[in-house]
C-alpha cells in the first residue's frame, strides 16, 4: 500500500491520477489533495478518497473550504491553505509519492520540498525543471528522491531507456526525439494566425488538457518547455534533442542510439498511461486506457516544426543556449502572455513577441545559482511583461 499526495488534484492530471488510483484501492491510499479555484470539486474528491488533508492554494479561501467540508460531513479532513501547507503535505513522513501537478511557478516550491524529502516525485509540473532545472536535479540527488516524469513525451523516453535512472549518454544514446502533435494550427499559413481566437487555441486535436497548456501546445511553447525539461532529465545538450511533429500523437517520443536503432513508445493519447507508469514503476498496472489499434490508425506521419510560424519553440532552444535564468524568464513571460491572450488583451502572434522582448531584456541580469535569484528573475520578468502589455495590449 502506497500513500500519495496529489498537488493540483482538481486539474486534468489530478483527476486522471485519482481515476487510476480508484482502480487499485488495494495498492494506493490518498494522504492529501490540493486544489486552487475549484473548491466544490476538491470537496467531492475528498468525499470519495477520504484524505487526511485538503489544501487550497489561496489562504483567503480557507474558510470556504472548511465550511464546505463541514457541510459534506467531512470534519475528519483537516483543511489547510497557502504555500507552506503545500510543502507540508508534500513532505509528510507517511507519504511515499507526490504527484506534482500544480500548473505554473506556484508548483515549484512544494515539488522541490518533495525532492529534498526523498519522495517518489511524479513530475507533471513543467516549471520546476524549466525554472530551476539544476537546483531541482541536485535536490533530487541529495534527497535520494525517485523522479518519474509524467509528461507523455519524457515518460516515453524513460520507457525506451534500458536503465531509466542512468545517464542517457552512458547508455549509447545519440539523441532523443520529442514528438509534437503540431497543435490545432498545424499547416496554417502564418497570416491566418493573426485572427486566432482563444476558443480555437484551446481545442487540441488529440489531448484533453487545461486552457493554459492547450494554448502552449498551439504555439509550440509547450514543446519548447519540454525541450528544456529534457535537457535536465536526460543530461543532454540542446543539439541532441530534436522535435518531430507527429500529428497522430501515437508515438509519444523516441530514443536514437549510436548503433542506428530507434526505439519508440506508442499508445493511445491518454495521460492515464504515463500516470500509471509513474505510480507503479517498475511494475505495470491497468490504467483504464484502451489498447492501441494499429490497423485503425493505418498510418504515421512526421514533419519538421516550422519555427517561422511558431517562434516560441526557437525561443526555448535559445534560452537553453543562453543558460542562467533565461529559461525561467521565458517561462514567466509566457505565463503572462498566455493569460493576456485568453483575456483577449493580445493576439496569438503577440505571445512570442512578448516572450522574446522580455527574455532579451531581463534574462542576463540574473544567475541561476539560487532559488532566490530565480524567484527574483521570475518576478522581474512578470513586471516587465505587465509593462509591455500596458504599452501594447488591447484595453
Amino acid at each position: 500500500m502506497q500513500t500519495i499526495t496529489i498537488l493540483g488534484a482538481t486539474g486534468s492530471i489530478g483527476v486522471s491520477t485519482l481515476d487510476v488510483i480508484a482502480r487499485h484501492p488495494d495498492r494506493y491510499r490518498v494522504a492529501a489533495l490540493s486544489g486552487n479555484g475549484q473548491i466544490d470539486r476538491l470537496v467531492e474528491q475528498c468525499a470519495r478518497h477520504r484524505p487526511q488533508f485538503a489544501v487550497v492554494a489561496e489562504p483567503m479561501r480557507l474558510a470556504e473550504l472548511k465550511d464546505k467540508l463541514h457541510s459534506a460531513g467531512l470534519d475528519d479532513v483537516t483543511s489547510l491553505a497557502g504555500p507552506e501547507a503545500l510543502e507540508q503535505v508534500s513532505t509528510l513522513p507517511e507519504v511515499d509519492a507526490v504527484m506534482a501537478a500544480i500548473v505554473g511557478a506556484a508548483g515549484m516550491r512544494p515539488t522541490l520540498a518533495a525532492a529534498r524529502a526523498g519522495k517518489r516525485v511524479l513530475l507533471a509540473n513543467k516549471e520546476t525543471l524549466v525554472m530551476a532545472g539544476h537546483l531541482f536535479m541536485d535536490a533530487a540527488r541529495r534527497g535520494g528522491a525517485t523522479l518519474l516524469p509524467i509528461d507523455s513525451e519524457h515518460n516515453a523516453i524513460y520507457q525506451c531507456l534500458p536503465q531509466p535512472f542512468t545517464d542517457a549518454a552512458e547508455q549509447g544514446v545519440r539523441r532523443i526525439l520529442l514528438t509534437a502533435s503540431g497543435g490545432p494550427f498545424r499547416g496554417w499559413e502564418r497570416e491566418r494566425l493573426v485572427d486566432v481566437t482563444p476558443e480555437q487555441a484551446v481545442k487540441h486535436p488529440n489531448w484533453s488538457m487545461g486552457r493554459k497548456i492547450s494554448v502552449d501546445s498551439a504555439s509550440l511553447m509547450n514543446k519548447g518547455l519540454e525541450v528544456i525539461e529534457a535537457r535536465w532529465l536526460f543530461d543532454l545538450p540542446p543539439e541532441r534533442i530534436t522535435v518531430v511533429v507527429h500529428p497522430q500523437s501515437v508515438i509519444h517520443s523516441m530514443v536514437e542510439y549510436m548503433d542506428g536503432s530507434v526505439l519508440a513508445q506508442l499508445g493511445n493519447p491518454d495521460m492515464r498511461t504515463p500516470i500509471a507508469y509513474g505510480l507503479a514503476w517498475p511494475e505495470r498496472i491497468d490504467a483504464g486506457v484502451a489498447p492501441l489499434d494499429l490497423f485503425q490508425i493505418a498510418r504515421l506521419d512526421f514533419e519538421q516544426p516550422d519555427l517561422a510560424r511558431f517562434p516560441c519553440l526557437a525561443l526555448a532552444f535559445e534560452s537553453l543556449r543562453a543558460g542562467g535564468a533565461a529559461p525561467a524568464v521565458l517561462n514567466a513571460a509566457n505565463e503572462i502572455a498566455v493569460a493576456a491572450f485568453l483575456d483577449r488583451r493580445i493576439g496569438f502572434r503577440d505571445i512570442p513577441r512578448l516572450n522574446e522582448e522580455t527574455m532579451h531584456a531581463v534574462a542576463s541580469r540574473f544567475d541561476a545559482d539560487s532559488l532566490e535569484s530565480l524567484t527574483t528573475a521570475d518576478q522581474t520578468a512578470r513586471d516587465f511583461a505587465d509593462t509591455w502589455l500596458a504599452r501594447n495590449g488591447r484595453s
